[in-house]
């Protein structure tokens, strides 16, 4: 009886297939490839992402509990000690050759053309640190000058942006004249 019944069922099933067309066979195909694709891969990441959550939940509590413990073990900064940890992280000011060598390399990295470079050293009353301005004129496309700028940057961390002035030969030119100021911070400047 079992016999005789799976062949009815694989007969009425071949037969409402072979009535279903090209256009409705290939939807039965999508759904039964959606189906068994839900059942291969989407349950198990759903399993998968439950473990994450959790994991995720964990740490966000851990986190929440730390700060509280993290405080008291901290050690606490006495008198000056802040502000000298602040100017030890300026490089000292016999160090400008190098900076100004990493700006160069930089500029190669990125293919923009350093036309000339003007600086000069600024002393300021009651302030230690020196500021060593630079002019930068250079030239290249948009995005090397904006990559140079983002790359120095990050290279000498002790250096600021001041100033940017673009200026294009014609609408139809690629490359940019641009002039750059940037501002070096030393320390050992003034007392």
């Amino acid at each position: 009886m079992d016999r005789n019944f799976l062949t009815n069922t694989w007969l009425r099933v071949r037969w409402q297939t072979e009535r279903l067309g090209a256009a409705g066979k290939i939807g039965l195909g999508l759904f039964v490839f959606s189906a068994v694709f839900f059942v291969v891969a989407v349950l198990p990441q759903q399993a998968a992402s439950r473990v994450l959550m959790m994991r995720a939940e964990a740490i966000e509590q851990r986190l929440k509990a730390e700060p509280v413990q993290g405080n008291r073990r901290a050690p606490k900064i006495q008198g000056d000690q802040g502000l000298q940890a602040f100017y030890a992280f300026f490089p000292k000011m016999d160090s400008s050759p190098f900076w100004i060598k990493e700006l160069v390399q930089v500029a190669a990295q990125r293919d923009v053309e350093i036309t000339r470079m003007d600086y000069r050293m600024v002393y300021e009353r009651d302030v230690k640190l020196a500021r060593y301005e630079m002019i930068l004129p250079v030239r290249g496309k948009y995005a090397q000058v904006r990559g140079f700028i983002a790359d120095a940057l990050r290279v000498v961390p002790a250096m600021a942006l001041a100033d940017v002035t673009l200026k294009r030969q014609d609408a139809a030119s690629e490359l940019l004249d641009v002039n750059l100021k940037f501002n070096l911070y030393l320390g050992g400047g003034g007392t």
